[in-house]
């Protein structure tokens, strides 16, 4: 694996989940893989788990880590080639990635969506320029439009709790104050389709994801019917795809909330995290045992550094 942009890159994402399974009963025995090794980390945005976890990772490894700060540690980069730079940017990604390739092995990188204008965030052209420019491995911690490690977390957690070979795995939107991406979701769906689950996507009318992501995968707009004897529930919002980055609905009645977790009285409730309480989830789930948000926020550690390890190994 050259690169890890989205959960495609593996090829074969079961055994991907085995080997994560693998990592977490002796995360701390493969400190020789990453000796000598260093690790530049990109956060363009707030991040708690995967700056901590991918940190944690890194370290288990035995590799050096270099924090990189572009918003307040760094000049302001531009992506465009052949501009005239009279204005607020002060370096040019070409000379910036090709430095910081010079002094990491591994580059890993977190960038949102900007939900402005589609076809721009549907580029990454953040990723694709390190890609491009580095001449090292570089690392989504979630971009644009994926969010890899998020999805691998995911998988690792459900195959943990399964209670039968093929559960039934729901993702259902929220409602949330904030136009939020699409990468968690995309990652998602993306993931599911390489395990052989039972799946089904719930939201309201206009907050259809990419088709092309989604394909045949069945979507209904009745959140009760969907969570309807569910093993796992992933709760998450996005903003909308058509009319793209636009909140269209705060419908509280889409709170995933203990009474409508009745009618799945058997099933794990997940979520990436932070989680805005009595809003997207409420307390009552939160603090239940149905919950296990932690437990699979503590997993970012595994999916991280299996992916780092893979990486690394494959440069020897």
């Amino acid at each position: 694996m050259k690169h890890y942009m989205s959960i495609k890159d593996i090829k074969n994402i079961q055994q991907a989940v085995v080997e994560c399974q693998k990592i977490k009963l002796d995360c701390s025995g493969q400190r020789e893989i990453g000796k000598q090794k260093t690790l530049g980390l990109i956060f363009m945005n707030p991040s708690l788990r995967t700056k901590i976890s991918t940190t944690q990772a890194a370290y288990n490894l035995g590799m050096d880590i270099i924090p990189i700060d572009f918003n307040t540690g760094a000049w302001g980069l531009e992506f465009q080639d052949g501009i005239v730079m009279d204005g607020s940017s002060t370096e040019h990604v070409r000379e910036a990635a090709a430095v910081i390739g010079e002094y990491c092995d591994v580059i890993a990188i977190r960038s949102f969506a900007k939900l402005e204008d589609k076809e721009a965030d549907a580029k990454e052209e953040i990723f694709e320029a390190f890609k491009k420019y580095s001449g090292k491995p570089v690392i989504n911690l979630e971009s644009a439009t994926k969010h890899p490690l998020q999805m691998l977390t995911d998988l690792l957690t459900i195959e943990e709790l399964k209670t039968k070979a093929k559960p039934k795995v729901v993702l259902t939107w929220a409602p949330h104050e904030k136009a939020l991406p699409h990468a968690v979701a995309n990652s998602f769906i993306e993931g599911i389709k390489g395990m052989d689950y039972d799946f089904i996507i719930t939201h309201p009318e206009g907050y259809e994801l990419d088709s092309s992501i989604v394909g045949d995968i069945p979507v209904i707009h009745d959140q009760d019917k969907a969570i309807k004897d569910a093993d796992f529930v992933y709760v998450k919002n996005w903003s909308s795809f058509s009319d793209y980055g636009k909140v269209l609905n705060k419908d509280k009645n889409w709170t995933v909330t203990a009474d409508k977790m009745k009618q799945a009285p058997k099933a794990k409730v997940m979520h990436c995290l932070p989680v805005r309480r009595n809003l997207v989830l409420s307390d009552d789930v939160l603090e239940s045992s149905q919950s296990v948000v932690i437990q699979q926020a503590k997993n970012r550690l595994y999916a991280a550094q299996y992916v780092l390890k893979t990486i690394l190994e494959s440069e020897t």
